[in-house]
């Protein structure tokens, strides 16, 4: 095979790949489901809630196989967020039941072309890399049998009474002008600040919460921050992608914090769906700036109040 056939080849299964996970996030949300909010209540009640982990080697995975492993759960109703390889399993002494089917999830990263490489030797530019997906397949841990206790034991869930002054610490810890008051919640970019109603103006007092962590999220963009692209405006596809950076990261740091995840912005769906329909690495891209932004935001926790509320170590994140 030549290796331009090669190429294009190549080239081809990262366009499926990329479609693929695509079409998944579009068909939930079209049937209603917003796929970084599961049921965790009702078919996810066999499992924590919890970010998901590696068994092997105790890493948080991030991005896109948040959502795949999350969704995962869901479907096949799996009691425990701990995943790991065939050879992985085989390490620890254990072993993947037969007939097993794997979850696919994907690495994400850049290449740079010999031909690439080449015209940059011969006019000095910088080389241009290209964006792949590498996949991957996992098993959750109860696909499999003989591993030791402590790849299979589930988190412990976060004790009562624990929640409210995370967050709080967390919004004190971060050093971003967080204002009280008004009757709407809301980033302003311009001027670096989140301001969010007071927490009597919500029905249920963790929706602050929630709306609280949406809203740093956006704040995590700041130039002086993690720099995301904040230009768009109302009604922009620029805005729909920040604001599904934004739902995301809630929902993540939600996860992490151990407060069920929920839509802050329902309304925003349709201009989601188009933002993906239109773009079938927009969802990859804002699953992975939203994993940042949760990673960046949950660092300012001090070390004796990790995310998980136990006292466990702050999780590594496998990127996607």
């Amino acid at each position: 095979m030549s290796r331009s056939k090669s190429r294009a080849r190549s080239a081809k299964k990262r366009t499926n790949l990329y479609d693929e996970i695509t079409n998944k996030i579009i068909g939930e949300l079209e049937a209603g489901h917003v796929p970084w909010v599961q049921p965790w209540g009702t078919a996810a009640a066999k499992a924590p809630l919890a970010m998901p982990n590696n068994a092997a080697t105790g890493r948080g995975y991030s991005g896109i196989n948040i959502l795949i492993l999350w969704g995962a759960v869901i479907e096949h109703g799996f009691p425990g967020q701990s995943w790991l390889t065939f050879r992985q399993a085989l390490s620890l002494g254990g072993n993947v039941r037969k007939g097993e089917r794997g979850t696919t999830i994907v690495y994400a990263d850049r290449f740079v072309p010999n031909d690439e490489k080449k015209r940059g030797r011969e006019t000095g530019d910088d080389p241009k890399a290209i964006p792949f997906l590498k996949r991957f397949t996992v098993f959750n841990a109860a696909q499999c049998e003989n591993l030791p206790a402590n790849a299979t034991a589930a988190a412990p869930a976060t004790p009562p009474g624990v929640i409210e002054p995370m967050v709080e610490t967390l919004i004190a810890a971060t050093g971003i002008d967080f204002r009280i008051g008004g009757d709407r919640a809301f980033y302003a970019p311009i001027d670096d600040y989140v301001q969010v109603p007071p927490p009597q103006a919500y029905f249920e007092p963790i929706n602050w919460h929630r709306t609280a962590l949406h809203e740093l999220g956006h704040a995590s963009g700041h130039p002086t921050r993690l720099d995301r692209d904040m230009s768009g405006s109302f009604g922009s596809q620029k805005y729909a992608f920040e604001e599904l950076v934004a739902e995301m990261n809630a929902a993540f740091c939600c996860a992490s914090l151990g407060i069920v995840p929920t839509v802050r912005h329902a309304d925003y769906i349709g201009s989601w769906l188009k933002v993906l329909k239109d773009d079938n690495r927009a969802i990859i891209r804002a699953a992975s700036k939203a994993s940042k932004a949760a990673d960046y935001l949950l660092g300012f926790l001090p070390d004796d109040m990790p995310p998980d509320g136990m006292g466990a170590p702050k999780p590594n994140r496998i990127t996607a």
